[in-house]
């Protein structure tokens, strides 16, 4: 029977959603252009490398939003800055698959042709349009993507001196609309080259191991008799299946995890990202967005008045519903509602990258902190579980669904333009064709966790910083990191499963330590709260 010390209490809601949602563990996000494997056949004449193009458009004079191709394996490779191209006017071909000659009067010569994928090989496309005199061929795609124009077995004595390039269904439609309306329409192509680091790897990557490194020693910054209190301060109260008990240690409420409860969630994930994959739209992610935004209010809250209620006592006051609760509490409460709303307002504009990371960044401090696992035990079959997940949505996805369900759903296909809020992200600065770097919140919590039960263990049995498992953790979580940047920079932009990286860095550090050291055992059953009951590790 537990004893009266151990008294069991109901978590956030917002921290539970979140578990629940971490699942769609995103990571870096891959190019736009569609990187399948380059097993095309070469040859002098279409050799070339795959670049994305930058392409400016004019309607009447008019410049729009420039908008991004894909270079074919052959033709003339575009200059790398816009001062070294023309601006040449737009014409459709006709007819509109480019695969014959035109039986108009429609003057190509010196303009760039347009032509829609279909009905014959991009070579005979690219030949049709430079007999004409046009000097470039945009393919229009019937997809959104950016798919690789090669040569077939047979091109290998290909003659084609104009640039070609692939642009997206969408681009094509808004050419499209332009000439349906009698405008002149001009275009400009040129090539830029990306940076082969991009700083913001580096602010990401010290924004992901900061997060860690500040939840797991959180109890160390907070008075520990206050820290009960900001997990049910203006919080909704509901049941959970799993128990969630006060450690006496801590005198903080935990929600300890199970392995059949680490196995039920990883399905429940992987259930709720095909999901997100079949039914995705703008609804769907506004759910999501509401989903984030609570959670959000609720890790932010919890951090504000920790920090802020430390070393003082403070005025109460009596309100429905919740009850007895600090006025300071009740101020920070309304600030992280109105922030939250702020955000959720401007999610489409430039700066909105701030405020979700500190939204993201605070809910994930505040669930290292509710939820916890016990041992490595639970760790092992937390980590493998997620550790298959990541890899098969990732990479084996493609073999049933034809393409990757990750990528597709961290893409936000079908999503009207939004993009799901559980990831950090950070705009790519010096990257000519900006974009964001982004880490899924799944990359930081689920190792996160096991780092933090180091701390706690460490802690627990007097460890020094050299002879425990924390600093190493931290070290092996950071070095997994970066091995996942330089797979992304290694496979050209395609999205890469973190946990490939992370796991073997983090749980293969504690297993391989406790082994040498011989402590595996212990860390293997260790049970805090045995101990606080004063029963051996492991004794019930």
């Amino acid at each position: 029977m537990a004893s009266p010390s151990l008294r069991h209490r109901r978590v956030g809601g917002g921290a539970l959603l979140c578990l629940l949602l971490i699942g769609l563990s995103f990571t870096a996000a891959a190019d736009d252009a569609s990187l399948d494997d380059d097993s095309s056949p070469s040859s002098p004449s279409c050799d070339n490398p795959y670049k994305l193009v930058k392409i400016k458009n004019w309607v009447n004079g008019i410049e729009g939003e420039a908008f991004a191709g894909l270079s074919a394996r052959f033709g003339t490779i575009l200059p790398s800055q816009d001062k070294q191209s023309q601006r040449l006017s737009a014409v459709l071909s006709n007819p509109l698959n480019g695969c014959s000659s035109s039986s108009s009067k429609v003057k190509i010569s010196g303009s760039i042709a347009l032509a829609l994928r279909g009905n014959c090989a991009f070579t005979t496309k690219a030949e049709v349009a430079q007999a004409e005199g046009a000097a470039a061929l945009v393919v229009i795609n019937d997809k959104e993507d950016l798919y690789k124009m090669v040569c077939s077995e047979n091109d290998t004595a290909l003659n084609i001196s104009i640039p070609v390039v692939m642009i997206t269904k969408s681009a094509g439609e808004d050419l499209n609309r332009s000439f349906s309306d009698g405008q002149r329409v001009e275009l400009l192509l040129y090539a830029p080259n990306r940076p082969v680091v991009d700083y913001s790897v580096v602010f990401l990557w010290s924004m992901a191991v900061g997060t860690i490194l500040c939840a797991s020693l959180w109890s160390e910054f907070i008075a520990p008799d206050r820290s009960e209190e900001r997990y049910n301060e203006l919080s909704p109260k509901v049941s959970s299946g799993a128990e969630a008990v006060r450690d006496d240690e801590s005198d903080k409420e935990v929600l300890d995890i199970n392995a059949k409860s680490a196995v039920f969630f990883v399905i429940t994930a992987s259930t709720f990202l095909v999901l997100l994959y079949f039914f995705m739209s703008s609804w769907f992610v506004w759910l999501l967005i509401v989903l984030f935004c609570i959670g959000g209010v609720e890790g932010m809250h919890n951090c504000v008045v920790g920090l802020f209620s430390r070393n003082c006592e403070q005025k109460t006051v009596k309100l429905p519903i919740f009850g007895e609760t600090t006025i300071l509490s009740l101020v920070v409460l309304l600030f992280c509602l109105a922030f939250a709303v702020i955000w959720a307002a401007n999610r489409q504009a430039s700066y909105s990258w701030v405020g979700q990371d500190i939204l993201g960044i605070c809910l994930m401090i505040t669930v290292l902190q509710i939820a916890r696992i016990p041992n490595i035990k639970v760790a092992t079959v937390l980590l493998c579980c997620a550790f298959v997940y990541d890899i098969f949505w990732v990479f084996l996805s493609p073999l049933i669904f034809r393409e990757s369900v990750m990528i597709a759903v961290a893409r936000g296909d079908n999503s009207g333009g939004e993009s799901i809020p559980m990831l950090l992200r950070i705009p790519r600065i010096f990257d000519p064709w900006g974009g964001y770097d982004m880490i899924g919140f799944g990359d930081i919590l689920f190792p996160g966790l096991l780092i933090s039960f180091s701390f706690r263990y460490d802690k627990a049995n007097k460890k020094g910083v050299a002879n425990g498992y924390f600093l190493w953790l931290m070290i092996g979580y950071g070095l997994g990191l970066f091995l996942t940047y330089l797979g992304l920079y290694l496979m050209d932009g395609h999205g890469q499963p973190a946990l490939l990286y992370l796991v073997p860095c983090t749980l293969g550090v504690i297993v391989l330590l406790g082994l040498v050291r011989g402590e595996l055992k212990d860390l293997w059953s260790y049970d805090s709260k045995a101990l606080s009951l004063g029963h051996p590790s492991g004794e019930p």
